[in-house]
């Protein structure tokens, strides 16, 4: 039988990882810009960052950064510095014209790449750690079963993978694609100043008390 806890915890999951963020640019954009299998790809590498987290929160990363903010600290700067090192990835190839038939990007970019990339993202952010932390503490008990360290991170896998997934497959779809072909350069210059933003925002927050 599935505890309450559990069901709390998918819950709440469920309606963080449909909150728009980093990884949601940039799994649309791989979906759109180079293929249906890079997006999915891309959803892979998300998901195995969010199981990542949930294990790093189970284990007692919030005690961890808590004794420790020097490595909080550090951890905002990387992670900042990575999505605003993303954007201008993102920048420089927003006037670079792509068709429906040839896409020279799509073969170049290999599907390690955009996995890593898609883990890397999800893990940009050390504030879902925290969020993960906070989550269990509040709905977990006291005593977790040892099972839970299995099941909570495949969940967490499960969730954020197949949300990702299901963005990668509707907006590789050919109606979306070409809306975005129309606009490239507009979206690639908008999702690149959304993330150099997020970016900025991480690493100026890790000197505020």
């Amino acid at each position: 039988m599935i505890s309450t806890s559990l069901i709390a915890i998918a819950a709440v999951l469920v309606m963080g990882v449909m909150s728009p963020g980093p990884s949601f640019i940039y799994v649309a954009r791989n979906a759109v810009v180079h293929s249906r299998l890079h997006g999915l790809v891309t959803a892979l590498g998300t998901g195995v960052g969010a199981a990542t987290f949930s294990l790093m929160a189970m284990l007692g990363l919030q005690q961890v950064l808590n004794a420790v903010p020097e490595l909080f600290i550090a951890m905002k700067v990387f992670g900042g510095a990575y999505l605003i090192w993303l954007a201008v990835k993102i920048f420089r190839t927003a006037s670079q014209p792509l068709t429906l038939s040839v896409n020279p990007n799509a073969e170049s970019k290999s599907l390690w790449k955009t996995f890593r990339d898609g883990l890397f993202t999800q893990l940009s952010n050390p504030k879902t750690a925290i969020v993960f932390a906070s989550i269990f503490t509040a709905l977990l008990p006291a005593d977790i079963p040892t099972g839970y360290y299995y099941v909570i991170p495949a969940m967490s896998f499960i969730i954020d993978a197949g949300w990702y997934s299901l963005v990668a497959l509707l907006l590789s779809a050919e109606h979306p694609r070409r809306v975005y072909l129309r606009i490239k350069g507009q979206v690639d210059r908008v999702s690149a100043t959304i993330l150099s933003f997020l970016g900025f925002k991480l690493i100026i927050s890790s000197f505020s008390k």
